[in-house]
């Protein structure tokens, strides 16, 4: 795919299919306490555990199955394995909405986890149509798509969980269906024939996947860094709900437009600060800027003590959204296009490992300090331990990035 007109289509197509898919995830996030208390009445503590595990299913399945996936992608193209994704994503949301038991819960989050390609095949198609120096700002629309979908996604769900419980979860469902059929009609292949590669088992397996990183070595430290604040990142899809009902005794409709506020804010720096911030500073000082952002608002979530603050605190956290699309910059020239498919399922991979600890640990470190059991009750535990793993994450990515500029493989400026 080489003509301009193709590669807007498909750029649309993938923001379009991140949009509808993070709406899709904000509609359920409000409700999710709600269905899981319905289902299993035993109160927020051990709700939120039970949470954590349908993450860890979830991302338990994807770290096998990502880097499969991406593979195929670089052997069949992309087209195929993307509709795939969205098609499964479909089915998830659709059992959960019909879930009257755990275990039905947990089948949905397992389906979901399998075929969970979505944003590494997205990815992909962003490296096979752009240029190296476009591909920051591309992957910041990504970002702007993400931060839409957390406008409308989480007040849709306030709104619908306000009727039904339930609702925001075949509303979700008949959002990815659509997307399936969207794709599917609009799609076009953007990986040729002569750039794709032999499928194989030895690099689809996720060990082998990160194996694959010893080909580059001086990419380590920035994959590193990334596992990092993945897995201090999860403490919003694992925590933010719970904390918010838990310490401000929030409503789901609170909650979502606590979200949509957020999505607000991520949109302008992803959509917009972006173009202007990566141009001036680089990739590489664009991500510290990302980094010291997101350890900012952990920290001062944890301590807020009125809404007020929060919403501060909450609108710096939308800094943090420099930093995929910038490591992704660099990380992203540093392999040849019929590699981008395996990069993207290594950094799907290692996102998650972060994903399988990172849920399990925030939602356990929040369930243990708003117990009946704990010395004091701190409700805000968990964004202080993701506040601190972040500024691990930083130190990891400044020396990663010294490397690569000692070894002349990037450029400080673009």
């Amino acid at each position: 795919m080489t003509d301009r007109a193709s590669r807007r289509h498909a750029m649309t197509f993938v923001v379009i299919t991140v949009l509808i898919d993070v709406i899709g995830f904000g509609i359920i996030m409000p409700v999710l306490p709600s269905l899981l208390e319905s289902i299993n009445p035993v109160g927020p503590s051990e709700n939120s555990m039970i949470a954590g595990y349908l993450l860890f299913s979830y991302a338990l399945l994807q770290f096998f199955a990502a880097p499969v996936l991406g593979n195929l992608s670089d052997r069949f193209g992309r087209r195929n394995v993307l509709l795939v994704s969205l098609l499964a994503y479909a089915v998830n949301y659709l059992i959960m909405g019909l879930a009257t038991t755990l275990w039905v819960l947990f089948i949905g989050r397992v389906l979901t986890g399998i075929a969970s390609a979505t944003y590494a095949t997205a990815n992909a198609v962003i490296a096979d149509v752009t240029t190296p120096d476009e591909r920051a700002q591309s992957f910041g629309l990504m970002g702007m798509a993400f931060g839409v979908g957390f406008i409308i996604g989480p007040m849709l769900g306030g709104l619908l969980g306000a009727w039904d419980v339930r609702a925001p979860f075949y509303l979700a469902a008949g959002l990815a269906l659509a997307n399936t059929l969207y794709g599917f009609f609009v799609m076009k292949e953007t990986l040729p024939e002569t750039s794709r590669r032999e499928f194989s088992w030895a690099r689809a397996n996720p060990l082998g996947a990160i194996r694959q990183l010893r080909a580059y070595p001086m990419l380590i430290g920035l994959v590193a860094a990334l596992f990092l604040y993945n897995m201090a990142h999860h403490v919003y899809p694992a925590n933010w709900n719970f904390y918010a009902m838990a310490k401000f005794d929030w409503t789901p409709l609170q909650v979502g437009v606590a979200m949509a506020y957020v999505g607000l804010f991520m949109a302008i720096v992803q959509g917009g600060l972006i173009r202007l911030v990566v141009p001036r500073l680089g990739p590489p000082r664009t991500a510290v800027v990302g980094f010291l952002g997101a350890a900012a608002a952990y920290l001062g979530i944890a301590f807020s003590q009125t809404e007020l603050t929060l919403y501060v605190w909450l609108a710096v956290s939308a800094l943090a959204g420099f930093v995929m699309p910038a490591v992704q910059a660099i990380l992203t020239t540093q392999v040849p296009q019929n590699q981008q498919g395996e990069l993207q399922g290594i950094l799907a991979s290692v996102a998650s490992i972060g994903a399988i600890f990172g849920p399990l640990t925030m939602t356990h470190v929040f369930g243990w300090f708003t117990s009946a059991q704990a010395p004091i009750q701190f409700p805000g535990a968990a964004f202080a331990l993701a506040g601190l793993l972040t500024i691990i994450a930083l130190f990891v990515f400044g020396a990663g990035v010294r490397g690569l500029l000692r070894s002349e493989v990037i450029h400080d400026q673009p």
